[in-house]
């Protein structure tokens, strides 16, 4: 029912824009409006909250529909519902959920601000700073790379109270964008072009001791322990790009016939697509795993590093061969079957890249077996 729900938002709302959306690098006001509206930017979010109330396999469902539309779309959802909703939902104190909680749900989006110029991968080599100032926290620092920066409303904010500490002196602080936090500027990408990215800048940024999130010092275990479910939510992606680029490109397979016969029906091009389908549903099925464990309390970094590595490689192979499939009609940004190439690249890289997954499930390996 979900699946549906979504599914027919996605082709009513989202597709008739998608392509402007990309030309124009800035995603339609109204289809922030929407998702709100339909109910997807609170999935897990409890009803006393304004959310839906629902779970975190559906908040996947919904990223992986919105994602064989618009990957820009569902990026938007997705860092919202499985980063930032779920950041307060975790952490939060009960002040605090009911204070973020029904305006993340019902009107504001959010933003998830980590990464930085300097720390990328290495997450916590951030070098943004607070410092203590009455019962105010005074942050000074930038921001890179940060997904719904430029829409958003509502940030949370990773800085290091004390440097001494290492990484133990990250603290996650949640904070609003008249604050006087500054967009510095906005990415022009390859792909996911409707999806904003920004720098941002803190100059003496002011936000006050009650909107520290978790505790002081709590920051990292915070990051740690979303990015291993936040990852789940860009398999899903990722699997959404990859099943919208086949759904967009076997059907003219079987319009065009070369040589007296569909081109879909030449053994080469058969096999090619029954590979495909077969890439798509092994990624659905890693990235169903991950979320069932995570549901069911088990441990689940291994099989999230999974699904995603595998699911955007996946995406990157399955909109590749869409393309060819297509011929110079699948070369052209009228049908927006190259767009989905485009987009599939970035799932290599954001929410931790290939190497880290690949890094993350190796140390599994040589726990196990060392």
């Amino acid at each position: 029912m979900l699946r549906d729900s979504v599914a027919r938002f996605a082709q009513e709302v989202v597709a008739p824009k998608v392509r402007e959306m990309d030309e124009k690098e800035m995603m339609d006001p109204a289809i922030i409006k929407a998702l709100f509206e339909q109910g997807l930017m609170g999935i897990e979010t409890s009803a006393d909250h304004g959310g839906a109330e629902s779970s975190f396999t559906s908040a996947i469902i919904a990223i992986e529909e919105l994602a064989k539309v618009d990957p820009s779309v569902s990026v938007l959802c997705d860092v919202h519902n499985t980063l930032v909703n779920t950041v307060l939902r975790t952490y939060g104190t009960k002040e605090q959920q009911d204070k973020w909680l029904p305006q993340l749900a019902e009107s504001k989006l959010g933003s998830f601000c980590l990464s930085e110029p300097a720390s990328g991968s290495d997450a916590f080599a951030l070098q943004t700073r607070a410092q203590k100032d009455g019962d105010h926290w005074i942050l000074n620092g930038t921001k890179m790379w940060i997904t719904n920066s430029y829409e958003a409303e509502v940030f949370l904010i990773f800085a290091n109270v004390d440097p001494s500490k290492g990484y133990k002196g990250i603290t996650c602080f949640i904070a609003t964008k008249d604050m006087g936090i500054q967009i510095a500027k906005k990415e022009q990408k390859l792909g996911i072009r409707a999806s904003s990215t920004c720098s941002l800048t803190f100059d003496d940024l002011r936000i006050p001791t009650e909107n520290i999130i978790g505790g002081e010092g709590k920051g990292y275990k915070i990051a740690i322990e979303i990015l291993n479910e936040g990852r789940i939510g860009i398999a899903a992606q990722m699997l959404g790009l990859a099943q919208g680029a086949f759904d967009k490109a076997v059907p003219y397979t079987f319009q065009r016939s070369q040589f007296g016969q569909p081109v879909g029906t030449f053994q080469g091009l058969a096999f090619q697509q029954a590979q495909a389908a077969m890439e798509i549903e092994a990624a659905r099925l890693l990235t169903y795993n991950a979320a069932r464990r995570k549901e069911e309390g088990l441990s689940f970094t291994r099989e999230a590093a999974m699904a995603k590595l595998y699911a955007s490689q996946v995406a990157q192979h399955v909109s590749g061969e869409a393309i060819e499939w297509a011929g110079g009609v699948g070369f052209t940004r009228e049908t927006g079957i190259e767009k989905y190439w485009r987009d599939s690249k970035i799932g290599a890289i954001y929410e931790g890249t290939s190497n880290i997954q690949l890094q993350t499930i190796a140390r599994f390996i040589q726990k196990q077996y060392s």
